[in-house]
């Protein structure tokens, strides 16, 4: 029999089940099924499906349990952050979880920012300021007298949310809390200050738990539907980023790492809080990580740029884009893919066009320029965004780990290494499933620390390596950026 951790891995675009076991040649992955998880518009809002993720999650359970050489030690879940489920007085779901990317937070933080100071708010959480924050959510459903925040007993993250379903057990864990903006950076529980002004207390979240703790086990009614045993579920590091980042396959501390997926994510590990009018000013985020880490980041647009398109473009394969692009004009148009622009445009070719346009550059019209121009401009804000965590970070930067799903594009890894000057590593670009398994793998027993578990992933996943070129060209479209994107 096979000793195998169940990961329930959801994006904001696709989610997938995963079967993790070690062997004594490393970590060896299986998926189980892979499902698109897509926004419902209705109403002029969007929500999330929440019924529909846990019928795909029970499905991979059903699979599993066909499957005779398989048994599952434990379950675990990641998502992506910030949203969450109001749960009444009889446990059952309010409604469908509102979507961070729904319209109603625009100008919400400023509305919040009247009662308690940016400042206090930033000094407390060490949470960049972003409209959507669990925080801001929550603020402007008590201003709209959102009926089931009013009528809400319990507050759960998706991950949380899930894991109920799945156990009858609630818990509020500390990484995709860490999210909210709502708890105290320092402390690491939630902050009553905050919790007070939006009309609640720690009575409205489930039992605070951290990285590796039991959740429960699944419930008679999910025994019965899957054909599985008391099996328990894990809390792993709900949020997807704070698993991925436990997978980086470090050999040593002094690395950043870049979660390079719909957003990109680009930070340090710190063993506490970096807390200070730099930090807050270019905006850094400090969340929750694994073994009592902090995550010391930034919010990057990533691949959303080329989705968005794509879309518009009857998703060409990626091999043809960046042929395309390859074959296209360097640094004829650049964009700060974090303008305002590209949040939720309704043609982001348009969009991209508009910025180049305003900014007096060439307007990019081929699949080519636009893809061209996507990548460079990351690549460039990648460079920016890594100067100021050198000045923020408590240990030196010799390496950038680029892990996830964007770990797999050759061309932006090559121009990010001859953006940034340092040598860019790429895998795994399974990172955030791989440290869900690692945590559900240390909660066992099966795992001695997270820093054996890096080096096994180093050993047992091919990586490649990426070492800066015609830096002196680099150096120059990098002026070239901060000035096109200073003036917009």
């Amino acid at each position: 029999m096979k000793q195998c951790f169940f990961a329930v891995d959801l994006g904001a675009t696709s989610g997938r089940t995963i079967l993790g076991t070690f062997t004594p040649e490393g970590l060896e992955m299986e998926d189980v099924n892979r499902f698109p998880n897509h926004l419902i518009e209705t109403g002029g809002h969007f929500y999330w499906d929440i019924y529909e993720l846990y019928r795909h999650i029970i499905e991979g359970l059903k699979i599993v349990a066909q499957k005779k050489d398989v048994e599952i030690t434990s379950i675990g879940i990641d998502t992506w952050g910030v949203d969450f489920v109001c749960v009444g007085k009889d446990g059952g779901f309010l409604r469908q979880p509102y979507s961070y990317r729904d319209p109603h937070t625009a100008g919400a933080p400023e509305a919040f920012f009247k009662k308690i100071a940016r400042k206090q708010v930033y000094e407390w959480t060490g949470i960049q300021v972003m409209n959507f924050n669990s925080l801001f959510q929550l603020d402007t459903l008590r201003r709209n007298n959102d009926s089931a925040l009013a009528a809400a007993d319990k507050l759960l993250f998706i991950p949380d949310a899930l894991s109920y379903m799945l156990t009858g057990e609630m818990v509020t864990e500390y990484t995709i809390a860490s999210t909210a903006q709502l708890v105290n950076a320092n402390t690491r529980k939630p902050e009553d200050a905050l919790l007070r002004e939006l009309g609640l207390t720690e009575s409205n979240f489930g039992r605070f738990v951290y990285p590796g703790e039991k959740i429960g086990t699944l419930t008679k009614e999910v025994q019965r539907m899957t054909g599985l045993g008391d099996i328990p579920v894990i809390a792993v590091a709900g949020h997807d980023t704070a698993s991925a980042v436990a997978s980086v396959p470090a050999m040593n501390p002094d690395f950043a790492y870049l979660s390079s997926g719909t957003w990109s994510l680009m930070g340090v590990e710190t063993k506490g809080p970096v807390i200070t009018e730099e930090t807050e000013s270019l905006n850094f985020t400090n969340e929750g990580g694994v073994d009592g880490t902090i995550r010391l980041l930034k919010n990057i647009c990533g691949m959303w740029l080329l989705e968005r398109c794509r879309a518009a473009w009857g998703q060409t394969s990626y091999p043809e884009l960046i042929a395309e692009a390859n074959a296209s004009e360097p640094f004829r148009s650049l964009i700060n893919p974090d303008d305002v622009l590209f949040a939720n445009p309704a043609d982001m070719e348009q969009a991209i066009q508009t910025y180049c346009s305003d900014s007096h550059q060439p307007v990019p019209h081929t699949r080519g320029q636009i893809v061209r121009c996507i990548f460079e401009s990351l690549a460039l804000r990648y460079r920016q965004v890594l100067d100021n965590l050198r000045t923020l970070s408590p240990h030196p930067i010799e390496t950038l780990h680029v892990i996830g799903g964007g770990s797999r594009n050759e061309l932006l890894n090559r121009w990010t290494a001859n953006a940034v000057g340092i040598p860019v590593v790429a895998g795994p670009s399974e990172a955030t499933a791989i440290g869900n398994i690692m945590i559900q793998a240390l909660a066992a027993g099966t795992a001695k620390d997270i820093a054996s578990m890096r080096q096994l992933i180093n050993r047992s996943i091919s990586l490649e390596t990426f070492y800066p070129e015609d830096t002196d060209v680099w150096d120059a479209a990098y002026l070239h950026f901060k000035q096109v994107t200073m003036n917009h």
